[in-house]
């Protein structure tokens, strides 16, 4: 059973991940014109790359958030397959957390590293 949810787990990992990435690429192509005039008018491509991994940051933070408040809901339907451990571990919530919350961040590097390569003429003339 253990194995199972470990699977499981790993699964919804990779599942996220890629979510959390195709929100931020699609999000970034939305974007592209926006960019294009922040380019023009003087930032620099670390400004734009700031702004796009600080959009998966928040996305990934909200979704720990809710995440956690789901998990301590739910534990107690869990208890019943854990054997000689709390239900409320905090140090399994925080690592978790950590886990998801650098997987977003993997997630949005390369949409954000696209946004930096813009140029800028080229996303104005993009509509």
């Amino acid at each position: 059973m253990t194995s199972l949810l470990g699977i499981f787990g790993g699964l919804a990992l990779v599942l996220a991940t890629l979510g959390v990435y195709g929100v931020i690429a699609f999000d970034v192509s939305m974007r592209t014109h926006e960019f294009g005039v922040r380019m023009a008018l003087g930032a620099r491509p670390r400004d734009v790359f700031t702004i796009v991994l600080r959009q998966g940051a928040g996305l990934a933070l909200v979704g720990i958030a809710v995440g956690a408040v789901a998990a301590l809901i739910l534990t107690r339907f869990l208890s019943s397959q854990l054997y000689a451990i709390s239900t409320i571990d905090e140090s399994v919530f925080v690592a978790v957390a950590g886990l998801l919350f650098g997987a977003a961040l993997v997630a949005s590097f390369l949409p954000a590293l696209r946004a930096t390569r813009l140029a800028p003429m080229a996303a104005l003339r993009c509509e």
